[in-house]
């Protein structure tokens, strides 16, 4: 484990004991580079919002770790709880401060299934059929979860709800709506936006938003 890693995981720490998170920046210092702040929540999908009845939902964590699980909707709203508040940026130029997600820590998921040494990247998938990748150091962050709920209000459909990974200090599309499988591998594969021209590692900070040498699609 390197100091980076350890320092991520004590940030979750105390946030899962409840201290205080640290004081965000002002705002003319936490907007990215050629991002505008926006105030509602603009609505961005594949032009498909699946439906995920919570009867039917499962999410099914698997791939390079020593105990796979898949879980119900009763079951993952039992694993331990995490809130956080973030900010949220979008490749299409916008960005919402001070969005408070709750549901399960991402940090909780790999405890509890436990990836081997050699998983060195996550594919997330949707129940649209939207796919997207992730090295597994961006994931293990003290901010990273799967939510339930936005503003202690269940997540709505056009949202990605019942459930949605959130990635703060990527691209929005680097987390992914209506989540219901999650892949620990050795190697990195494209996602959906990855194959079509859009960067791979998104970086907000640095105006990572395509693939060098690319166009998107």
């Amino acid at each position: 484990m390197n100091d980076d890693y350890i320092a991520r995981k004590e940030r979750w720490a105390r946030k899962m004991s409840g201290q205080s998170a640290p004081p965000q920046p002002r705002s003319q210092d936490r907007l990215p580079p050629g991002q505008r702040q926006v105030t509602n929540f603009p609505v961005l999908d594949l032009g498909i919002q699946p439906e995920a009845p919570l009867s039917d939902w499962s999410l099914k964590v698997h791939g390079l770790v020593e105990n796979p699980v898949t879980w119900s909707w009763e079951e993952f709203l039992a694993l331990p709880q995490f809130e956080d508040t973030s900010d949220f940026h979008c490749v299409t130029t916008w960005s919402q401060f001070d969005m408070r997600w709750q549901g399960v820590a991402f940090f909780t998921l790999a405890e509890i299934v436990r990836p081997k040494p050699q998983a060195r990247h996550v594919f997330l998938k949707s129940y649209d059929g939207y796919s997207t990748n992730n090295p597994i150091e961006v994931c293990l962050d003290d901010d990273v979860l799967i939510a339930h709920s936005w503003n202690n209000q269940p997540i709505p459909k056009e949202h990605g709800g019942p459930a949605r990974v959130i990635v703060p200090k990527r691209y929005a599309w680097k987390g992914a709506k209506w989540i219901r499988e999650i892949t620990f591998i050795d190697r990195d594969i494209l996602g959906f936006w990855e194959v079509r021209g859009y960067s791979n590692t998104a970086d907000p900070w640095t105006e990572d938003r395509f693939a060098p040498g690319q166009k998107p699609i």
